[in-house]
């Protein structure tokens, strides 16, 4: 045991170093070029536009609210207490929820996260607290900053969080919580509207998938930014096979699970090596298939048929 305790802070420098390069939707949009499906039917904002046209005054800023939160007890079960104290922002990690976990039971514990989600969005969490046997500490629950801005949310107001509490010794499962909700002081202003400008490429059963960017110059190669909303009931899982690109076959990093009626801006990561190996310096023509399958169940909801699309 003791050696599994010895590579786990390994591992999560691991996990927060994939979780901050992959999938987080960070794209820089001055560097980016527009998905475009073979359709334009299809696409609710697939062209380019010139941003010199029509352009009227922006009104003058305003300074934007302080978000706070009110104390709270998010969970009080078996032995285990977690509480929000305190909604604080980093100048490095962004903005978080400050979390008093007390362990009175006699067991250490590990304290994490099944899913987090902002303003709806399905958003990568970065937690995992250990705390000893009758031992209380002081952590932070950092809500991903280039994910947020992913998703246009520039005011948080709701917190879902869906905490996993287990054995830090055996890896033995101790409870999972229902849905502990925080709303902000932000609540009410908070902008519910979809960012989902782009090319929808995937819309059946309930699930909507749409085709917004592609970055040429991501952190581990190419990505390609997709809004995915779900509204069929089910929690679901969606990953990508067959693709290809400019006609040569690749292995893309992709793999998305979006509770019902929520929503995931995630990238499709392409790396280099693949990209290099087959000579492709540009990203002209895309085709995959989309497997979304149920996330309890791990069974086949649909695959969809070959789509294509390209950028521009």
């Amino acid at each position: 045991m003791k050696k599994k305790k010895k590579w786990l802070p390994v591992m999560l420098c691991f996990t927060l170093f994939a979780a901050m390069a992959l999938g987080s939707g960070s794209s820089d949009p001055g560097d980016t070029k527009q998905v475009v499906t073979n359709d334009n039917s299809n696409a609710s904002d697939g062209t380019k536009t010139d941003k010199t046209e029509n352009q009227t005054a922006e009104p003058a800023a305003t300074p934007e609210a302080k978000v706070t939160i009110e104390k709270q007890v998010l969970v009080n079960q078996n032995d285990i207490v977690v509480t929000a104290t305190e909604y604080v922002t980093d100048k490095i990690w962004g903005d978080g929820i400050k979390l008093l976990v007390e362990n009175n039971s006699d067991k250490s514990v590990m304290v994490g996260c099944n899913a987090l989600i902002v303003n709806d969005y399905m958003i990568t969490d970065l937690f995992a607290s250990n705390v000893a046997a009758g031992k209380k500490s002081n952590e932070t629950l950092y809500l991903s900053s280039s994910q947020l801005k992913a998703a246009g949310i520039e005011t948080v107001g709701k917190i879902e969080i869906y905490f996993h509490i287990y054995d830090s010794d055996t890896y033995k499962n101790i409870f999972d919580t229902e849905c502990v909700t925080i709303q902000t002081s932000e609540f009410a202003n908070m902008d519910t509207t979809p960012n989902d400008a782009g090319a929808e490429l995937f819309n059946e059963g309930g699930i909507r998938i749409v085709g917004k960017t592609v970055d040429e110059n991501s952190f581990w190669g190419s990505a390609i930014l997709l809004y995915c909303e779900n509204n069929s009931g089910k929690k679901v899982g969606i990953s990508v096979n067959d693709m290809s690109i400019n006609g040569f076959m690749m292995t893309p990093f992709f793999s998305t699970t979006i509770y019902d009626g929520k929503k995931s801006i995630e990238d499709i990561t392409i790396f280099s090596k693949d990209l290099e190996k087959n000579g492709i310096e540009k990203i002209e023509n895309v085709e995959l298939k989309f497997h979304i399958y149920d996330a309890d169940t791990h069974s086949t909801i649909t695959d969809s048929q070959p789509i294509t699309f390209s950028a521009q």
